[in-house]
């Protein structure tokens, strides 16, 4: 095998791992932002716990999207700091959700956003 294919498949993973984290960063916004919704903002202290995560973990999962999808003038530096700081939220998002009844569905999503992350920072590294 050449280098050129080899930098060719090394890029093509890149992009893949790329999208797929980007991909995974919009479910979880998503399902981070209905599980926020859902909670009662006068309610109990673990119900504003849980909504004050899930709105974090939605807006950084939004950012992290936005900063792999779009032309950014960001340096991979940048882009691993986003990503690892969103992975980070993520996994802590997922652990409230677990003590919410109902949100198994948010929970499931934030650690599938989490291994995205990690694959993808497998790839800047």
């Amino acid at each position: 095998m050449t280098s050129t294919t080899t930098s060719h498949q090394e890029l093509i993973r890149f992009l893949e791992d790329r999208f797929a984290c980007a991909q995974a960063c919009t479910e979880c916004a998503r399902a981070c932002a209905l599980r926020a919704s859902l909670a009662d903002p006068d309610g109990p202290e673990d119900q504003e716990k849980m909504r004050r995560k899930g709105i974090m973990c939605a807006e950084v999962c939004d950012a992290t999207c936005r900063v792999l999808s779009e032309q950014t003038s960001l340096d991979e530096a940048a882009i691993r700091l986003q990503v690892e700081w969103c992975r980070t939220v993520a996994l802590e998002c997922a652990r409230v959700f677990d003590d919410t009844p109902g949100a198994e569905d948010g929970a499931k999503s934030c650690r599938e956003c989490a291994q995205a992350c990690t694959d993808f920072l497998a790839i800047l590294r």
